[in-house]
């Protein structure tokens, strides 16, 4: 079979250009499709090649790939390389392209637009159905649904003309008063129902928190790594972030009052430190709320995961323990009933309640009431505290499923750190890159995240995955590994000689 040599791509980068460096490369490559310099089947150079000849991040040039394969451009052939398509998308494409003006008719993005267009999602997705290793997503196949169906259709036929119109801007009295009966009780802390706020889940809190407290500029502390939602909305209020690293007892209150001493907020997820799953100590959550009474900060606490723990005891949450009313928890039921529901709910302090309505008036409306009254009657009924008693114990198992199947499929290849809580694992790989794991892992049909996915700055010297094990059965996850184990074959059999009998030999 004659060797395919790889087409050079001449792409010129403007550093400052409003487009991102992966979008210009994505365009560039395009371009060269469609205009016939680089033809059907023509091999290209690989994304590492082109990011040293380009000299940006490996993982640019990869994200621009991967948008082109998807969209058929290009095609992927494993062990051999990246090829222009055969077959383009269609021809209207190229057509468009012909007949661009010469000069766009859209204005620019606006600098903060750019920026929030750059956020990376928090997982990747194939396909709709839940794959193996799926961040952000509960056991869907075990959720109660005939029982939320009855209720549903209890609420529906007894709806009043009332019930129909708008509602309360801060949600349903009784899904408030449900909630604020439920963190007393589960989380330690005090509050009353005006407290309770409803939202459309924790990524619209958070937008409407930081439209309410930060004004451009503003300098803000964010987890490094952290959370890509909570960049996101701290990007559209305009926000300075200041990336403060994360050690083993959560955020590193010093190295963030070295960066930004008086900064305006804090935002931190101490349960369940997302993505590493680092619980923050108390100390460490005594020191940061000394820390926000001293400058007169905010404390953003995204209480991510917190039901779920495996052999440790609860920690109080930041809110139970603040006593100088510094403290906004965020809390929603995406990862305890399913995603889709799109409700959550922030506790404020009371002087704050009336100033965030009044400002979410202008800008939002409350969540549709029917899933109010039926999500109240869930919790009331006491259906969702055994709903959480049983979904521990089958996360405890999924977990087990997951160690089980690493240590036999990817036995000193794949290393998964101790998980405490949550619904996902950290992996360290050993020998092979993250990024090009996570490639080959989707051309397999399984959703692994790199952790360097999840840094703001350009220090990503953590080379490990992240896995969910919420969404899939033991057999599954089983599978899943077997998968995972020959798509770090395919990523390291350049370079490493030898390790694919090491990684599946535990079939």
């Amino acid at each position: 079979m004659p060797r395919h040599r790889a087409t050079n791509l001449l792409i010129r980068l403007e550093p400052r250009a409003r487009r991102t460096l992966q979008q210009q490369i994505y365009d560039g490559i395009r371009r060269a499709i469609l205009n016939g310099v680089a033809v059907p089947g023509a091999k290209l150079q690989s994304s590492r090649e082109l990011a040293v000849e380009l000299d940006v991040s490996r993982t640019t040039t990869l994200l621009a790939y991967e948008q082109l394969i998807a969209e058929g451009y290009l095609t992927a052939r494993h062990g051999s390389g990246t090829f222009v398509s055969h077959e383009l998308p269609d021809d209207i494409a190229a057509a468009a392209v012909v007949r661009r003006p010469t000069n766009d008719k859209h204005p620019p993005l606006s600098r903060r637009g750019i920026a929030l267009a750059a956020v990376p999602a928090p997982a990747h997705r194939v396909g709709i159905a839940p794959r193996p290793f799926r961040l952000g997503t509960p056991a869907l196949d075990l959720f109660p649904v005939p029982l939320w169906t009855q209720l549903l259709n209890r609420r529906v036929k007894t709806a009043t003309l009332r019930q129909l119109d708008y509602g309360s801007y801060g949600g349903l009295e009784s899904l408030r008063g449900a909630i604020a009966d439920y963190v007393q009780a589960a989380r330690g802390t005090h509050c009353g129902a005006d407290q309770v706020i409803i939202v459309s889940g924790s990524k619209p809190g958070l937008d409407l928190i930081c439209r309410l407290l930060l004004d451009p500029g503003d300098p803000v502390w964010m987890e490094e790594p952290g959370f890509p939602g909570a960049r996101g909305a701290l990007i559209a209020a305009g926000a300075e972030i200041f990336p403060v690293r994360v050690d083993g007892e959560g955020l590193d209150v010093q190295a963030g009052m070295r960066g930004a001493r008086y900064a305006r907020l804090a935002y931190v997820t101490p349960s369940h430190q997302f993505p590493l799953g680092i619980p923050m100590s108390l100390p460490r959550r005594l020191e940061l709320l000394r820390w926000a009474s001293a400058a007169r900060a905010w404390i953003l606490e995204d209480d991510y995961d917190t039901e779920f723990r495996y052999g440790t005891r609860a920690v109080p949450c930041l809110h139970g323990l603040d006593t100088d009313g510094r403290v906004i928890y965020v809390g929603s039921f995406s990862k305890t009933l399913f995603p889709s529901l799109r409700l959550g709910f922030l506790i404020v302090p009371a002087d704050l309640r009336g100033k965030l309505l009044a400002a979410r008036r202008g800008i939002d409306h409350h969540p549709p009431t029917l899933d109010q009254a039926v999500l109240a009657d869930f919790i009331i009924g006491g259906h969702f505290d055994r709903h959480l008693r049983r979904m521990r114990a089958v996360y405890r198992e999924r977990l087990e499923a997951l160690t089980a199947a690493a240590a036999r499929f990817c036995g000193g290849v794949l290393e998964l750190r101790a998980v405490r809580t949550g619904l996902h694992a950290v992996a360290d790989l050993v020998g092979v890159d993250a990024v090009s794991v996570a490639r080959e892992a989707a051309a397999r049909e399984i959703e692994v995240m790199p952790l360097s996915a999840y840094f703001a700055g350009r220090s990503r010297e953590a080379n490990a995955l992240v896995l969910g094990f919420a969404s899939s059965s033991p057999d599954t996850l089983t599978s899943g590994m077997e998968r995972l184990a020959a798509a770090i074959d395919a990523a390291e059999r350049a370079d490493a000689s030898g390790v694919r009998g090491r990684l599946i030999s535990g079939r």
